[in-house]
């Protein structure tokens, strides 16, 4: 558990150029207090112990603003920057070196039975204010843009933003002046649709006004 622990307080300093002493990280991160309360109601949780489950959710969701359901099955080195705002449903499955910034949802989209929330594989990241919704898979070293609003599966080693969520980069593959962790500069693809519509109204009245030249010209000379 101590290892575990540990193990918890070091990803913060891997993530987090703000922290500055383990006794600072231990008693201010909500983050790492959302995850250590959520271990106990997940305890709880497995050995159908089930109010007492979500009475320790609850009192975390109280302290720290990070709602996890006691039910969500969450790898080792689980990063939850800031927090606040952050919602984790029953039946989400987090890997391991997961990064979360504030007001993620991992949610359902209605009251289906089963496997309702998303799968989030090693190594992903979901920036701030992103919505995963639904029984889908965020895969291996992908990353979800600020914002974003994600409905289906999400290959390994890409990026997705927008609403709904669209694949800009994959497999290494960047569009210009993307960058892995910077919000800002994440492709936009509905910005680029809206600037490739003005182009083509551009051209065409330009092509009118040729037209219209052309014809005053004819008329002029009868």
């Amino acid at each position: 558990m101590f290892r575990r622990m540990k193990e918890d307080i070091e990803v913060v300093f891997e993530q987090d150029p703000a922290a500055r002493t383990h006794f600072e990280v231990m008693l201010t991160y909500s983050g790492i207090h959302a995850i250590w309360a959520h271990r106990v109601a997940h305890f709880l949780f497995n050995r159908k112990m089930f109010f007492l489950a979500r009475t320790v959710s609850q009192i975390s969701r109280f302290f720290t603003g990070i709602e996890i359901h006691p039910g969500a099955k969450i790898g080792r080195r689980f990063f939850i920057d800031h927090g606040m705002g952050v919602v984790i449903g029953e039946t989400c499955e987090i890997g391991d070196n997961v990064t979360v910034f504030q007001g993620v949802t991992l949610g359902g989209t209605g009251k289906e039975k089963g496997k309702r929330h998303p799968t989030i594989k090693d190594n992903a990241l979901i920036a701030t204010g992103a919505k995963v919704l639904g029984s889908i898979t965020i895969g291996e070293n992908s990353k979800v843009g600020a914002g974003s609003v994600v409905l289906q599966d999400v290959p390994p080693n890409s990026t997705v933003v927008g609403i709904p969520g669209r694949v800009v980069i994959q497999d290494g593959v960047k569009i210009k002046n993307s960058k892995d962790l910077n919000h800002r500069d994440l492709p936009d693809p509905v910005l680029d649709k809206i600037r490739e519509l003005e182009n083509e109204i551009k051209s065409l009245r330009e092509e009118m006004q040729q037209k219209e030249g052309v014809r005053d010209n004819a008329h002029s000379h009868l």
